[in-house]
Parts: structure tokens; sequence; C-alpha cells
């Protein structure tokens, strides 16, 4: 089966209410919300212990490989690009490539975590699969720890091949962000443009705290960074016209749908699709293809929404909200993060009780408490001086708060306790980072052991 980006809508934009309206067709009523949870992590080859590469010169498995373990394990279909497989698709969602090899399950929306604790089980055994049939272990950190990049592959997905050539002209740290980074994403959903604008405006605002609770790269070339989530650091010099926080989203009123599509275009593109053919046209804004076309091509809803999935704010909108501040963690750990936002996100109570957490703050604020989390996560100041371990403290409780009043609504099992493998950190203020670092210490370890210690 081939790889299709985008919808198949090639309907001419001619009015922003058309791009407007893309953001409205994601509106659900509240009883039908879900969440669903994406997850990357770094797949090693042993003996050596080394990142694995897509085909390998040498004849040892590689990624090609991976996937075809993977799809031995049932149940997934592959997809082709250019005539190489670069995802697999499923019930439970979909398996694809981030540049540097990171495998990312893309899970289903789930009416409750319950069922993405399945869904992450079903997963978890298909990588045990493929440890079984592959000498393969498993990374589930923030960032390489060990590796540098050029040690580090890239896949054959043409996309990333536009992308590698352009984000290094933007950000000092792009190839990093591409080839040696992992998160943990949540998906969730909103009633209607009012309900998105809260959302997005409390997620972003919020977001730098989650991002102290769940750092998880205190490591780089096998030393200490000096930042315990170096992910968020290179997310800070990957390309400042479509990453960080949006500042229109903390002015006045919440958000609207036109004030997010007003923003996205005049983030540049990458490329467009045509014929199957990917054309490059890094650099150009969206704003001018859609006013001047590009080699005789005009602006199409498809060209809008691939446009869209190249944006990378902290949270971002499609037809759903992405919150996307977290490093990978461990599996123990991941569902600790959907928990989370679906506790604050699906509560009215909890939403307005996050947002008063941090409403207070002035932009810069933000942005400086942003950077300040990437070194010391929650042993970072915040404006009025307290740490923020004592902001996260407040919103795992609100979170909890959130996800309790949602059971005893909706009439299924709690969902707290998908909460408690983050909480024996914050509680003590310490995130994942802090434990890694006090091991690394009181051992002077070698990058193999690094990585013996950290390889599932």
């Amino acid at each position: 089966m081939s790889s299709h980006e985008g919808s198949g809508d090639v309907t001419p934009i001619s009015e922003i209410g058309q791009l407007v309206a893309h953001h409205g067709r994601g509106e659900r009523a509240p009883s039908d919300f879900h969440v669903g949870t994406e997850h990357e992590k770094f797949a090693y080859l042993e003996p050596e212990l080394r990142p694995l590469v897509y085909r390998p010169q040498d004849g040892t498995p590689g990624i090609r490989a991976l996937l075809g373990a993977l799809e031995e394990s049932g149940g997934w279909t592959p997809l082709v690009d250019h005539g190489e497989v670069i995802a697999l698709a499923g019930e439970d969602g979909s398996i694809a490539l981030e540049p540097g090899g990171q495998v990312e399950m893309s899970g289903a929306p789930r009416k409750t975590l319950h069922e993405a604790k399945a869904e992450l089980d079903r997963h978890l055994a298909d990588l045990a699969h493929v440890s079984e049939v592959l000498p393969v272990r498993w990374l589930w950190m923030g960032l390489q720890p060990v590796h540098e990049l050029d040690a580090i592959g890239w896949m054959p997905k043409r996309r990333y091949g536009i992308m590698r050539e352009y984000l290094p002209t933007r950000g000092h740290l792009a190839r990093y962000m591409m080839q040696a980074t992992c998160t943990v994403q949540a998906n969730l959903d909103y009633a209607d443009e009012a309900d998105m604008g809260r959302k997005l405006r409390m997620a972003l605002g919020v977001s730098s705290i989650v991002t102290a609770m769940f750092a998880n790269s205190p490591l780089k070339g096998g030393v200490a960074s000096g930042y315990k989530s170096f992910r968020a650091r290179v997310w800070h010099d990957t390309d400042p016209d479509r990453t960080g926080l949006l500042r229109f989203a903390f002015e006045g009123e919440p958000p609207s749908y036109e004030e997010y599509a007003r923003w996205a275009l005049d983030v540049p593109l990458f490329f467009i699709v045509r014929d199957g053919q990917y054309l490059n046209c890094a650099g150009l804004p969206f704003r001018e293809f859609w006013k001047n076309g590009f080699r005789g091509h005009t602006a199409t809803m498809e060209d809008w929404e691939l446009h869209l999935s190249t944006l990378f704010p902290d949270v971002r909108l499609k037809t759903y909200l992405e919150v996307r501040t977290a490093d990978c963690v461990p599996p123990d750990l991941v569902l600790a993060i959907p928990a989370l936002w679906k506790g604050l996100f699906y509560d009215e109570t909890a939403l307005d009780a996050a947002w008063d957490l941090v409403k207070r703050w002035t932009f810069d604020e933000r942005l400086q408490h942003r950077c300040d989390v990437a070194r010391d996560a929650l042993d970072a100041r915040v404006p009025g001086g307290h740490t923020t371990a004592d902001l996260a403290r407040e919103l795992l409780a609100i979170g909890r708060y959130g996800l309790t009043a949602q059971a005893a609504r909706d009439g299924h099992e709690t969902e707290v306790g998908y909460l408690e493998p983050i909480a024996r950190y914050t509680e003590r203020g310490l995130a994942p980072a802090d434990e890694l670092m006090a091991w690394v210490t009181a051992n002077h370890p070698s990058p193999r052991q690094i990585l013996d210690h950290l390889l599932s």
C-alpha cells in the first residue's frame, strides 16, 4: 500500500473561511471526547548497542527488518514511500518512522485510559516480539544519551530530505530535533471554538510545567549536558517560525480558529505534493503560496492539511489538540502524560483551575520559564518566587480531581491510578532526569554502561 500524506481534498482555497471550517470539523459532543497517545522510542542493535539505520551496509538487521518483524507480529499493513516501507497501519493506529529511525506509535482515539493501556500493552508485546527475532533493544528517553548525529542514519521518507536541508538554516539544533529526540504526546478533543480556545490557552500556559515534570534527557554524548531536558533545549533552537508558544493565545479572549489559521498562513512551507512528487518550496510562506501560487500550482485544502502537520508549536491545532512538550519516558510512565492532560481538559473546574495557576504570567515570563525548565526542570523558579515543583504538585492535584470527576460523571472505573507513577517523582520534587543523574553521579558509568542501564 502506498503512503499518501493528506486527505486528497484538492478543493482550491478561495477564502480564509475554508481554513477556519477545517478546524470546526473537529468539534465533538463532550460525550464523544477521546484521548490519543503517541510515543516514540529508539531502537539499538546488539551487541554493538548502536542506533539502527534503515538498511545497514554490513547486512546486519536495520529499521527495514524491524518493520518486517512488526508486520509479522500481526495486524499491520505496510505503507510505502517511493518503494520503501516507512510505516505500518492497523486497528491500533499506525507505526511510523521519525527522521533518525525513532519508532513512533500513534495510537487510535480511546474513550478511556483503560483502553489506551490495553493498546500500549499490545504495542509492548509487539516490541518484545521484535527483540525475540532480531538483536534489538529499546530506549525510552527524550534524547539519544550517548550517540551523536554522525552515528544516526536518515530514514528514506522524501519529506525528510527537504526538512533536512531547510531546518538547519533556521536553527542550530534542528538536526538533533529530527534525528535524536523522542516524545510522548497526547491528543484531545474540543466541543466548539470557545472550548478549543480555552483548552489551547491553558495547555500552552502550563506546558512548561509538564516539560519539567517529565524531563528525561539530561545526557548528551555520554555526559551531563547541563540540561535536565536537553530535548526541550533542542526545540528552543530549531525553527522560530513554527515552534514554541503562540503569543496570540494569551492576548485578550481565548484564541479562535481564525487566529490560529492566520498564524499558520505566515509560517513557511516545506513542500507541496503533486502527482506523488514532493516539490520543494521550503521558505515560502503559505500566505504567499495562496496568493501567488508556486510553479503554476494553486493552494488546495490538502496543501493546508499537510502544512498544519509541519507546524510544531508546544500545543498544535488540527481537528483536535496535540500537547507536545514531554520527553519520552519509560513505559510505566507513558500513560501518565495523557492521564494528566485528560484530567485537565475534560472537566470544567479542572480546566479553569489549571489556567489559574499561570494566567497572571507575562508572555516574557512564559518564555523565560520555558527556557529555565529545560535546564532545571522542577527546580526552576516561577514568577512569584516559587519553584516549579510547587506548581507541578498543584497541577497533579488538579489532574487527579478532573479524572475523579470524569469517572463519576461518565460511569467508568477511575483513571487516577495512571497518574501515580509520575506522582512518585513530582511529590518529591523530582523528574526522571534527577533519578538518572543521581545514578550517573554515583557510578561514573562508561557510555556502554549507560546504555546497558537504560535499554530494555
